[in-house]
């Protein structure tokens, strides 16, 4: 008779929870800290800029006035999109199609105009990582307009990626506060230890594979709404309860239902995510100058419940949601934001894996059956 395998309580960690998978300088998470190769994020949010932040996460340190300059300009120039691609990427389905979907498939299909694309050599891989960082918010941009019967928005070089991408966006210059606001928020997306996308990244690079490929496997991870698009829930959530007099009444409710409330609660923080902290206050001020203040009011009401009667503190994503919407983004493109910004870390790791490469190659607990027979069909 055959037989199953013992599973041993404790032999296997779910999820890889408290498996430590490689050693890193990138960024690192200490209670209730976050820091970027050595920098808090507060003191980076309160003074760094997303280009500086990408600067710091690659080269570990931060950059002269003059490679600063220089590193801008790269990126500038790298930022538009020619129109042959522009033809093509019009071209694919939005009708109906999930915009990291999308995301997805305009980043693989961009890997075959880059003449850099298959190379393994350090300088063509620098090439590659600036058109990528550069290009994410164009081509996020591009599938919003395209899908509403928009012409695509040429960027403009000299200004930031933030600024950009509200620019290309909504066809019109942003107001010089909010791109500031937008530009810290991809700051404290740039990049988060080892992560389920960063993860995934690291383990396509481990087979030597191309630098598309490993960023097209952290784009697929980021989709998975176990990871990415909880900001997204969270918006949703806050426009079915409507107003701040029922805000109350409604997270009573879903907890007395035990229903899930999205935006709170973290695998790693125990004690509050610092970048929460951050987009509360920028949640606050962006209301107050929209002429919002409810989204923000609402998102406080419930974020004093879940404290006070669960214990649980928000996440990046929770406070995120209403800076987004506050900036009159559309409700699905907060997760490509977020690769918008992430791409830079995703990056920076792919950069650490392929410096000391070693494929990976975990092992599973056997638990399935042993000693088995193979027997004719007609004796089954």
């Amino acid at each position: 008779m055959a037989t199953e395998t013992p599973i041993f309580a404790g032999a296997v960690d779910k999820g890889l929870e408290g498996v430590v998978a490689c050693t890193t300088g990138i960024s690192s998470i200490v209670d209730a800290t976050l820091i970027f190769r050595g920098y808090t994020i507060e003191d980076l949010a309160a003074h760094s800029t997303f280009e500086e932040t990408v600067f710091l996460l690659w080269e570990n340190r931060l950059p002269s006035g003059d490679e600063l300059t220089a590193f801008k300009r790269v990126l500038g120039e790298n930022m538009s999109l020619s129109v042959e691609q522009i033809k093509h990427l019009k071209g694919l389905p939005t009708k109906g199609v999930h915009p990291m979907a999308w995301l997805r498939s305009a980043v693989s299909v961009m890997s075959l105009w880059d003449p850099d694309g298959q190379s393994s050599e350090p300088a063509a891989q620098r090439r590659m990582a600036m058109r990528l960082v550069a290009q994410m918010g164009p081509l996020v941009t591009l599938f919003d307009r395209n899908r509403n019967g928009k012409d695509y928005v040429q960027p403009k070089p000299e200004k930031g990626l933030a600024w950009n991408f509200l620019y290309q966006l909504k066809g019109e210059e942003p107001d010089a506060t909010i791109a500031k606001d937008f530009d810290t928020c991809l700051v404290l997306h740039a990049d988060h230890e080892l992560n389920c996308s960063a993860f995934a990244a690291r383990v396509t690079a481990s087979s030597l594979s191309d630098i598309y490929s490993a960023i097209v496997s952290a784009i697929s991870a980021l989709k998975g709404p176990l990871h990415g698009g909880a900001n997204e829930q969270v918006m949703l959530m806050l426009k079915e309860i409507g107003n701040m007099s029922a805000a109350r009444e409604w997270i009573k409710e879903a907890l007395a239902d035990k229903k899930k409330v999205m935006g709170f609660g973290h695998r790693v923080y125990k004690n509050g995510d610092p970048r929460a902290k951050i987009l509360a206050q920028l949640s606050e001020k962006l209301g107050a100058k929209t002429g919002q203040p409810a989204w923000y009011e609402m998102s406080k009401a419930i974020d004093d419940v879940m404290q006070k009667d669960k214990g649980l503190l928000p996440n990046v994503d929770f406070y995120s949601a209403t800076v987004y919407y506050s900036m009159g983004i559309p409700i699905d493109i907060f997760t490509p934001i977020f690769a918008v910004s992430r791409v830079s870390g995703w990056l920076a790791h792919i950069f650490e894996q392929y410096s000391r490469n070693r494929i990976y190659r975990p092992r599973g607990q056997w638990v399935g059956k042993e000693g088995l027979k193979w027997t004719p069909v007609a004796k089954r």
